[in-house]
């Protein structure tokens, strides 16, 4: 008789457990409970460095994170050249590219990093253009002289460059190339 009673006790404990789990998976953003604040957001679009840091504010930060790239000039090429024109005290007209800021926002906008193919791989080198990125290309020093440098890229000459001018190692001739961070 004991050992029904155990049992049947130990069938009810597992039956009341087994039906308080749940197979629904909402995938909702975890949230702290006491506050809602939110513990992480997935995704961050970062094709081209410091682009939507420096041209997407912060209360569009989410949505240029979830926003898929082919609608992102779309969406966002108005907000860019807005910015753009600030931080150039309204004077901004083209850059070494011979792209005005409509053109040059639109390119941005759509935070991609493009590959080519078949040429060579590189952010700019004077010559090539956004058509991918090497290691050791300075995408800041290239970025800052696009959005500062003006059409012969020599216009406001301490806003062009971080001078930061290489890694502080060497990088690796093999995979994974990248240099050990200490």
């Amino acid at each position: 008789m004991k050992k029904n009673i155990i049992t049947l006790l130990s069938f009810c404990a597992l039956t009341a457990a087994l039906s308080s789990c749940s197979k629904n998976n909402n995938n909702a953003t975890p949230t702290d409970p006491n506050t809602g604040a939110v513990f992480a957001v997935t995704g961050d679009q970062v094709g081209r460095p410091g682009i939507a840091t420096v041209f997407v504010g912060a209360a569009d930060k989410d949505t240029f994170n979830a926003t898929i790239p082919s609608v992102m000039s779309a969406a966002f090429q108005s907000k860019f050249v807005t910015q753009l024109q600030a931080y150039n005290g309204g004077a901004y007209t083209s850059n070494i590219l011979g792209l005005n800021a409509s053109a040059f926002m639109g390119v941005l906008s759509t935070d991609v990093l493009n590959v080519s193919l078949t040429g060579k791989t590189t952010y700019y080198d004077g010559t090539n253009v956004l058509t991918g990125r090497a290691l050791n290309d300075d995408v800041i020093d290239v970025s800052l002289t696009l959005i500062f440098g003006g059409p012969n890229g020599t216009s406001n000459p301490g806003l062009t460059s971080d001078h930061v001018n290489a890694n502080d190692k060497a990088f690796l001739t093999v995979f994974p190339y990248e240099a050990a961070p200490w």
